[in-house]
């Protein structure tokens, strides 16, 4: 049923003013990642390890912009970051809508309302918003716009809008709207969709977007704009695949967020893979900034340096999220580094003014294809350090999920090709893992500047990967039931797609927990300082056993005090970790899996823990429209 309400609705919980303190304060979070350097480290000291589990909640908004997919409208997925800034939280909705909010009582101070948006899945299966951007001129003044908030749109417009009232900037695009397809290529099969807020880099707001995955071989090459914040001039593109190749593939996009070393003048890209996805027959030319991490200058576009993080990318590894950046302490001097998290479950450590490896990178030989028309890479490149959180090999058959189903699971593995990470995919079947969905997702790490230490979380996640021949492909879906299944059509390429979850008939992964891990990694040394299960899994209306962990979605935040913040578990809980060993010193029930970074701030000398909880069909059938704010509680 669709769930969508006239009004807003909003309830505050009662809270006496605290007495101002002497402690460390994050009196803003203007980012995505709560900064330009995606670092998520808030340097707020009131909540504390022995304080935390007083914490409350204080406020919630529910903003009623939510659908389950069973009425008209498709199902939402709201991964959005609440920005503080300009004295207001501001946060986008799955339905574009703009909401500024009281920092302390979750009162709405004005929505924006779009006149006209197109509510349909034209490239992802579901309405999707990961949150709207906020830029203040740089130049400073006071007059309207001077200070803005920017939303994007699934069918490819940024729309601007007033920071204190939510009124169009007229002088953006056309009418305070920009129609960024019109950098598209003509006739092109997608919209270059808004998904992801833009990056903002000093006068100019960095523009990537996203596609229809899976679907066709050849797409709209990858690009990223940059463009005048004040006007939507288009001032420079960034080009990761050459023109040459149109029409044989395309995407190797930006579709997640990306990060900014303002001092430095640079701004990195997170580049995803090739089309089509799984089959690489149809681009064998190499593409270098394919699936890489790449700066380039923020004014002009330039590329600085890149590293392509996997070589002929066959595996769907898209480079999904911002790279952390971080000056890592050392006894000379600390070194200006760069951490990019990877769907490989690998962490690649490197500086981000040469893109040199601050660890070693090797080459490894790797598992090759013997699928006809392709050829793939004889290696890739592996980080001796930091290590694997999921580790190198998927463990084995989980034993009470093969007990469970009379041997599915040893049986089907026995059918599947399987030779460690990176095994092609195949014609008979090939187990991925980690697969597409797991590793670690577009959340990222969350990091402490003052220590050099990464948090990050991980998902163990199976799954099979398997061509189907063209005319089979055909007579499976000869009854129009595509992307039912798993199946996906490649079309362009001589191999449709198969991908399943390697689960047994009842649901139950094969594979062993723990299915999510959360980590701390040591960047001085690439040591990992500690390891444990993340999450629970909720099933059949049963909480799984910790030790089990769960899948997770979304990414952490550090503070200054010695906690993580972090929703992205599958139970549809948030929850408070001592940064110290990992222990959850405190958890909160939510409407939904909380699938956002949350916003960690202070104001009026109280600090609050704020989550969008919207939950993503990818762990869960469960959605939301909860905005909910945590703090200790008042004298």
């Amino acid at each position: 049923m669709k769930l969508r309400i006239a009004l807003l609705t909003m309830t505050a919980l009662p809270a006496a003013a605290l007495s101002p303190a002497a402690m460390a304060q994050q009196t803003e979070w203007t980012a995505f990642h709560g900064n330009g350097m995606a670092q998520k480290y808030s340097a707020s000291t009131q909540i504390t390890p022995e304080n935390v589990g007083q914490l409350e909640k204080v406020w919630e908004v529910h903003t009623g912009d939510v659908s389950d997919g069973s009425g008209d409208l498709p199902g939402t997925v709201w991964s959005a970051t609440p920005i503080l800034a300009n004295d207001l939280l501001y946060i986008g909705t799955p339905f574009y809508r703009i909401l500024a909010v009281e920092p302390d009582t979750g009162e709405i101070v004005w929505t924006y309302e779009p006149d006209s948006t197109v509510l349909e899945p034209l490239t992802q299966p579901e309405l999707k918003n990961r949150g709207v951007t906020y830029w203040q001129d740089p130049e400073g003044g006071d007059g309207p716009c001077t200070r803005r908030v920017i939303i994007g749109t699934m069918d490819a417009h940024l729309h601007a809008v007033d920071a204190d009232d939510g009124q169009l900037c007229d002088g953006f695009g056309e009418g305070g709207i920009l129609d960024v397809n019109q950098w598209n290529t003509p006739d092109a099969n997608f919209p270059l969709s808004q998904l992801q807020p833009p990056t903002v880099f000093r006068d100019k707001l960095i523009v990537g977007w996203a596609g229809k995955d899976w679907h066709d071989a050849d797409n709209p090459l990858g690009s990223v704009f940059g463009v005048d914040a004040r006007t939507g001039e288009r001032v420079w593109t960034f080009h990761s695949i050459p023109e040459d190749y149109e029409g044989l593939t395309g995407t190797s996009n930006v579709w997640t967020a990306m990060s900014v070393d303002e001092e430095n003048g640079l701004v990195y890209l997170p580049v995803s893979s090739p089309s089509p996805d799984f089959y690489g027959g149809t681009r064998l030319d190499e593409i270098p900034l394919a699936t890489s991490v790449t700066a380039v200058n923020g004014d002009t576009g330039q590329v600085e340096w890149s590293r392509q993080l996997v070589h002929h990318d066959i595996w769907d590894y898209d480079t999904v999220s911002a790279p952390t950046l971080v000056d890592i302490p050392g006894e000379g001097g600390s070194t200006p580094a760069l951490v990019q998290p990877t769907k490989m479950g690998l962490a690649y450590v490197l500086n981000r003014l040469t893109g040199e490896p601050i660890f070693p990178i090797e080459e490894r030989e790797v598992p090759q294809t013997d699928v006809e028309g392709e050829v793939s890479s004889a290696t890739q490149p592996y980080p001796t350090l930091p290590k694997s959180p999921i580790g190198d090999d998927w463990g084995g058959v989980f034993g009470l999920a093969d007990i469970a189903s009379f041997g599915y699971c040893s049986r089907k593995f026995e059918d599947l090709r399987y030779e460690g990470r990176f095994t092609p995919p195949s014609t008979e079947g090939s187990l991925a893992f980690p697969a597409t969905a797991g590793g670690m997702q577009w959340g990222g790490g969350a990091v402490d500047p003052e220590n050099g230490i990464l948090y990050i979380n991980s998902s163990r996640v199976a799954q099979i990967y398997q061509l189907i021949e063209r005319e089979e492909y055909s007579e499976l879906t000869s009854g129009g039931s595509e992307a039912t299944g798993g199946l996906f059509p490649q079309n362009g390429a001589p191999y449709g797609f198969r991908l399943t979850n390697f689960l047994n008939p009842m649901g139950m992964p094969c594979w062993k927990p723990p299915f999510g891990i959360m980590s701390a990694i040591d960047l001085k040394s690439g040591e990992t300082l500690w390891e444990r299960p993340f999450g629970q899994v909720q099933k059949w209306g049963f909480y799984m056993p910790e030790s089990w962990g769960s899948p997770t979605i979304g990414g952490p935040v550090a503070t200054a005090s010695g906690l993580i913040f972090i929703g992205a578990s599958m139970d549809a809980r948030v929850r408070a970790l001592d940064a110290a060993t990992g222990d959850t010193l405190w958890k909160a029930q939510v409407d939904a899996p909380a699938v956002s970074i949350p916003a960690v701030y202070d104001y009026d000398d109280r600090q609050y823990v704020v989550f969008a909880v919207g939950g993503n069909s990818i762990i869960k059938p469960q959605v939301s429209d909860q905005l909910v704010a945590f703090a200790l509680p008042g004298d």
